[in-house]
């Protein structure tokens, strides 16, 4: 009697030490009123744990114009979470001896060049998805984003030779989408499929993901998918979908709650589907999981994370004293979304939205994990509804000062005259933009990328802003023009107007010098 009251009190004891898991109700909440701080359209939320689904549910609307309402079954273009399935993929090739991580990139695309030759030679399938190329952030993302280029998989190829680097070889850290669409090349030329039918048949089928597809093209039902959105002058409106098929293997992968938190649970089950099938040799799958690139964890970090860093398509950490966490995060002009995974917990999360506001995916991430990891509510829906408010106000503040300058120079008498100014400009990778005068404006066009173009506006006597008129893009740029000791304009470069503009509007990049009047 006496052992089965110490037996009844350490099982009582130890149930209080339990964390208080978030209820499918607070969920609702949560996910409503997150809607209405970041102003979202519509969100979906999947929460997998120990093998069960103990929430999927979608909220708000899919789309302003037809406020059809936002369900778990509707599809979304998850972005760079595609990345984890390219090297997934890759990984199959080596398991069946195609193909070795370590392979020269040359080996496989015997074109394929980069700015320096020893690197050029050096450069391996690894290095291709672990973002340590020594190029800047998001270095050529122009050649595919935003959608309407005539960019080609071989121009892409082709032109990052071009692309210069700003550190050394394998020493830092910098996202490159670029490098993962040349890894799907590569799984495309050993393979013997495209990437798109390969994931489609050798991992989506036999994982069980029935509704998705490796891009937004091959979606041959769109009666349940969202309509991107995103903030465009200071409100939210819906705006046309955007994504270059040209990129799909870093990010064209269209799926939906249900299906991803299927795909976590294959990955949390050591790649093994449910009718028991291995896709992967285990150790070869442990290796996708294993740090590349090394990241600086952040001072006072929220979860007393000792390492983070990025593996083969993920980014991976550890949060709360050692538990494993691996996760990746996706963005398209007019939507987010969030993949995160604790496997010491068997917890996944999925967050997929449609307008681009990561704080949104962060407070809702964060308040369900935290709810798993024992934390005491750590209110991130009002801290990171404050940090997105003032962060969108200093944005507002900087383009309303840069515009009011121009309204200022409008009738400035000491510009530059048309002739001075106007022609074409040429960058090595991104080709032509033309600047031109109607009379009574300049236009800057960008030849290879259509959906690129504006009004030039005199901000001072050197310097002009490119304002783009899609405004969905929040991506004006100042153009500052070098002028020659006649007053001719020889060559210019930009430079973004405001931080909010995404790092895939990479004009910082581009090197353009005048070739004709």
């Amino acid at each position: 009697m006496y052992l089965k009251r110490i037996i009844a009190l350490i099982v009582f004891s130890s149930s209080l030490l339990l964390p208080a898991q978030i209820k499918s109700k607070d969920i609702d909440k949560l996910v409503e009123e997150t809607l209405t701080t970041f102003d979202v359209p519509g969100i979906s939320v999947g929460v997998l744990k120990d093998g069960e689904l103990v929430y999927a549910k979608g909220h708000g609307v899919r789309s302003l114009s037809t406020q059809k309402t936002m369900n778990e079954e509707t599809l979304v273009g998850v972005a760079s979470n595609s990345k984890g399935f390219t090297c997934f993929a890759l990984a199959m090739m080596v398991d069946e001896g195609k193909l070795n991580w370590d392979d020269p990139v040359r080996k496989h695309i015997p074109e394929f060049q980069l700015h320096d030759p020893w690197v050029t030679a050096h450069f391996t399938v690894r290095d291709l998805v672990t973002h340590r190329s020594g190029m800047g952030l998001g270095a050529g993302d122009l050649m595919f984003f935003p959608e309407g280029n005539d960019f080609t998989v071989e121009d892409i190829i082709n032109n990052v030779r071009y692309l210069e680097p700003e550190t050394s070889f394998r020493s830092k850290f910098a996202y490159n989408n670029n490098m993962f669409i040349i890894a799907g090349e590569v799984l495309k030329r050993v393979s013997g499929l495209s990437w798109e039918e390969f994931i489609e048949t050798k991992i989506m089928k036999p994982v069980g993901m029935k509704n998705s597809k490796a891009s937004y093209n091959r979606v041959t039902d769109k009666s349940n998918i969202i309509e991107a959105h995103t903030r465009a002058d200071g409100k939210v409106i819906q705006i046309p979908h955007d994504w270059s098929e040209t990129a799909n293997a870093a990010g064209g992968i269209v799926s939906n709650v249900p299906d991803m938190l299927t795909w976590a649970k294959f990955l949390m089950n050591d790649a093994v589907t449910e009718s028991g099938e291995r896709l992967l040799d285990a150790k070869l799958f442990h290796e996708l999981w294993q740090l590349q690139t090394p990241l600086s964890v952040r001072p006072n970090d929220s979860y007393n994370s000792n390492f983070r860093g990025y593996g083969l398509g993920w980014f991976v950490t550890d949060v709360k004293g050692g538990y494993k966490q691996v996760y990746h995060t996706g963005g398209l002009i007019g939507t987010v979304t969030q993949f995160t995974m604790i496997p010491d917990l068997d917890l996944a999360i999925v967050v997929l939205t449609n307008q681009m506001n990561g704080s949104a995916f962060t407070t809702i991430t964060n308040t369900i994990k935290d709810s798993y990891l024992g934390y005491e509510d750590r209110h991130w829906l009002s801290r990171l509804g404050k940090g997105n408010a003032d962060y969108l106000k200093y944005n507002d503040s900087i383009k309303a000062e840069v515009f009011a300058q121009v309204e200022k120079m409008k009738t400035n008498a000491n510009l530059p005259k048309p002739e001075q100014i106007k022609g074409t400009y040429i960058d090595d990778w991104f080709g032509d933009i033309v600047i031109s005068h109607d009379g009574s404006g300049y236009k800057i066009k960008c030849e290879r990328s259509s959906r690129l173009f504006g009004e030039l506006l005199p901000y001072n006597a050197t310097t002009y802003v490119a304002k783009w008129n899609d405004r969905s893009y929040d991506a004006d740029v100042f153009v500052q023009f070098t002028f020659n000791e006649k007053g001719i304009a020889q060559s210019a470069t930009m430079k973004y107007i405001a931080p909010i503009t995404d790092f895939s509007f990479d004009f910082h990049d581009l090197e353009l010098k005048r070739t004709s009047n």
